[in-house]
């Protein structure tokens, strides 16, 4: 298989379990179901899954100074290409570690299909911190820079998925993420890589490079905190410590950045 068909099939199955985006049945003939060497593609599959979203942006604030609706309807359209999927990781990680005294306990509540206060908390603070410093950077920035930030939080918040999937064992010996494998080194470090190049190449021009450099280093440092106090609660990742770190690499990145600009 040529380098760029098999970068095409990596991309479509990294859309695949990231998103609710069909893609064609070709790129699953044959394969196992594994994403250790999928996850190098993360970044590559953020940008199919948040273009749309990007788009909504760059549309709507070209047509309206209501810069709060604009970036809520792209985090609607976000979520709904999403499924929900890591805002539902969001709330369950919420709920396990705010409700439980010890490992077992939390993976307990984790489990539970139902969202409790902590959940609830989250996903309100996820959606509304969000959608407020999109809405700065909207005001404070042009419609292309905006959308090139929608693109660039997403990129980088898939990216930080592998990293702490990457940086934790499983805490659990079945579940979504221990069914699909854990990243080769090798993926992990294309990841990393591709994740940083595609930030770097969609912001560099639009957004100060000092207010971008501070706003990487700030969600980066927020990650590896939020994944030490996984390692120390839970003693490993889940499918769902998975969706939260990617709520909160994206938070902590478009805060910073609407504070910085």
């Amino acid at each position: 298989m040529s380098l760029w068909r098999e970068t095409m099939a990596e991309t479509a199955r990294a859309v695949a379990f990231l998103s609710r985006i069909p893609m064609p049945d070709k790129f699953f003939v044959g394969h196992d179901g594994s994403l250790s060497d999928t996850v190098r593609a993360f970044p590559l599959a953020a940008i199919v899954i948040a273009l749309p979203s990007a788009l909504t942006v760059l549309l709507l604030a070209e047509t309206t100074h209501a810069a709060l609706l604009v970036s809520l309807v792209a985090v609607t359209v976000l979520t709904l290409l999403t499924g929900a999927l890591h805002e539902d990781g969001l709330c369950d990680t919420a709920d396990g570690l705010g409700g439980g005294r010890d490992k077992e306990r939390a993976l307990e509540i984790m489990k539970d299909s139902r969202i409790g206060t902590y959940g609830a908390v989250a996903l309100i603070l996820s959606i509304a911190l969000r959608a407020t410093a999109l809405a700065t950077v909207i005001e404070e920035t042009s419609p292309l820079a905006a959308a090139c930030v929608v693109l660039g939080s997403a990129a980088f918040s898939r990216t930080a998925i592998v990293w702490h999937w990457a940086s934790l064992p499983g805490a659990r010996s079945s579940g979504v993420a221990a069914s699909v494998g854990a990243p080769s080194a090798s993926s992990a470090r294309q990841s990393y890589g591709l994740g940083a190049a595609l930030v770097v190449l969609l912001l560099v021009f639009l957004i100060p490079p000092a207010s971008l450099t501070a706003a990487i280093v700030a969600s980066s440092m927020t990650v590896f905190a939020f994944t030490r106090y996984v390692r120390r609660r839970l003693e490993g990742h889940t499918g769902d410590t998975l969706g939260a770190t990617q709520q909160v690499a994206e938070m902590a990145f478009l805060v910073s950045l609407a504070f910085l600009i």
